[in-house]
Order: C-alpha cells, then sequence, then structure tokens
C-alpha cells in the first residue's frame, strides 16, 4: 500500500531539511514526500530543492489547511500521511501507523506528540495526558451513543486517501486553530480513528515557548470542544 506523506511548510528554512531527512529515512517501502511551500518569504524551497527524491509543490494561499489539501490533490499514495516541518519521525513511524490499515473498518491513525526540546515537565506531562486522557476521550467520542468525532494529532496522522476525497478534502476556510478535530469529525462517520498511543511524533515546543504553554493549551482545548459540540 503506498503512502504520501504530506509537509506543509511556512517559512521553515531551518527546519525543514532536518525533516525531510528523518523522513526519508523510513524503513517503509512504498512512500512519496510532498512538501508544501505555503507562502514562504524566505529560503523554504530552495532547502527543499536540494532534495531530488522530494516533491515540492507551491500553496500561495496562507493557511495550514489550504497546504494540506494542495499536498492532498498532488498526492497518489492510497493513505495520507501529515506531519509538520519540524517533526522527526522514528525510522518505523510509517511502517507502525500503517499496519493498521489492514482492517478496513480503520479510515485514520493517529498518536501523541512528543515535545522533545521542550522542559522535560512540560514534555513528559503532555505525552501522559496524550496517551492516558486524549486516548480514552477518543475512544467515547467514538461510541454509537455519541458519534460526535475523534482525537486527531494535527501533525500525526495517516489517513485513507479515498475517506478524504469522500469527504470533499479539508475545510480550507479553517487557518489553524480545530483544523484536526475538524477533519477528524468529517472522517469519524466512515469508520474507526484509531489513537494509537505508542505512536508518537516527536515535534517542537517552540509555539509553546514562544507564546506560553498555559496560552497555547488553553486555546486548543477551547477550539477542541467548540469543534466537536458544534
Amino acid at each position: 500500500m503506498k503512502a504520501s506523506v504530506v509537509i506543509p511548510a511556512h517559512n521553515e528554512e531551518k527546519n525543514i531539511a532536518d525533516t525531510i531527512r528523518a523522513v526519508l529515512a523510513q524503513d517503509y517501502p512504498d512512500f512519496e514526500v510532498i512538501v508544501v511551500d505555503n507562502a514562504s518569504t524566505d529560503h523554504t524551497a530552495e532547502v527543499v530543492k536540494a532534495f531530488k527524491s522530494v516533491k515540492l509543490v507551491h500553496e500561495p494561499k496562507k493557511g495550514l489547511l489550504s497546504a494540506r489539501e494542495r499536498g492532498r490533490k498532488e498526492a497518489i499514495g492510497e493513505i495520507i500521511i501529515n506531519m509538520d516541518a519540524d517533526c522527526l519521525p522514528l525510522p518505523s513511524h510509517i511502517s507502525n501507523g500503517m499496519k493498521h490499515f489492514d482492517k478496513k473498518r480503520i479510515v485514520a491513525v493517529t498518536g501523541p506528540y512528543d515535545y522533545h526540546d521542550g522542559h522535560p515537565i512540560f514534555r513528559h506531562s503532555s505525552l501522559a495526558l496524550q496517551r492516558y486522557v486524549y486516548h480514552p476521550v477518543s475512544v467515547i467520542l467514538q461510541m454509537p451513543f455519541l458519534k460526535k468525532g475523534a482525537v486527531l494529532i494535527g501533525g500525526n496522522n495517516f489517513i485513507r486517501a479515498d475517506i478524504l476525497n469522500k469527504v470533499g478534502g479539508y475545510d480550507t476556510s479553517i487557518v489553524f486553530y480545530g483544523e484536526d478535530t475538524n477533519t477528524a469529525k468529517r472522517v469519524a462517520p466512515h469508520g474507526k480513528v484509531v489513537f494509537d498511543k505508542r505512536l508518537s511524533m516527536k515535534t517542537s515546543a517552540r509555539r509553546f515557548k514562544e507564546e506560553g504553554s498555559v496560552r497555547i493549551t488553553i486555546k486548543y482545548l477551547f477550539h477542541f470542544w467548540k469543534t466537536i459540540l458544534s
């Protein structure tokens, strides 16, 4: 089964090369890498061009889901894998995620973020929260008596391409917050969304450092519940 890794990048010249190298080091045998230069004003595109096996496309409309949607349309894989431009997947990441799709009823797979460059207390408490709170919340939301969506981590998920196409792709009216929850809510009616506690993704805590961990966490939770309850 072929996979397509889609990586949106807005002004990521400092991070994108490390991410690409980590993706190209995957042990899964059949995947493509698509980097979407999302209205960058730095040298992101030039850095990406140095990797000849990576497909570079441009999306002039700034916005995470505009970039993801452009990448989705360019992808040829049966599974779309979303990563961010500061993610550092382990070599077995794609293989571990793709195993779930042996079951036809599974439409998406996700796992926790590991904020590897964050303060140790923040890093480990965040991982614990995702593994032991996000996981059961996602299970409960998908129960027959609720059917309210699921938990999906935006830069760490695998989604069947045909299901994304069936629901009309990503909602490009959303710029950032709530985008992953919106996507989960739209694909969940078509099958099961799995939260794999072991499928962690190293990513940067830079946004939390810049804006404050409490403030960002409140924003994430607000938009999550706002989207789930809408």
